[in-house]
């Protein structure tokens, strides 16, 4: 499958939150729930808001992995950049449908490429104990 991560943007929100709502309860079969404010319209715009600003601020970044059609297929993130240690902490969740294809190692590899200038040495990441696929 031919994919690209692409930055989060202002315009991503409405399609951002319904990916999310869709998956809602597969990603809360992995990963602690968000609760239910996460998934009230006027909070989501607002927390996505603030993603884009830590963006803008360098200290995270926020990334849509997309198909050909630009259609979401999971988000991957490298959040908590310590300049000074320059590592950073990995983040991602694929679309229960678009599970179990390589989607999060493809989107990691294009990551890995993407951030290659941004003097980060060394990402880390943890996954939850029952989410074999990740681990």
């Amino acid at each position: 499958m031919d994919l690209y991560i692409e930055r989060l943007q202002v315009a991503d929100a409405e399609s951002l939150y319904k990916f999310e709502l869709e998956n809602r309860k597969f990603f809360e079969e992995m990963v602690p729930t968000r609760g239910e404010e996460y998934y009230n319209p006027e909070i989501f715009k607002k927390r996505h808001e603030a993603l884009l600003e830590e963006q803008a601020q360098g200290g995270s970044y926020f990334y849509l992995i997309k198909n050909e059609d630009s259609s979401i297929l999971g988000r991957i993130n490298l959040v908590d950049i310590d300049r000074f240690h320059k590592i950073g902490h990995l983040g991602y969740r694929v679309g229960q449908e678009h599970t179990a294809k390589g989607i999060a190692n493809q989107a990691l590899q294009k990551l890995i490429e993407t951030i290659a200038d941004e003097d980060i040495k060394q990402i880390k990441a943890e996954t939850t104990t029952n989410n074999i696929a990740s681990q």
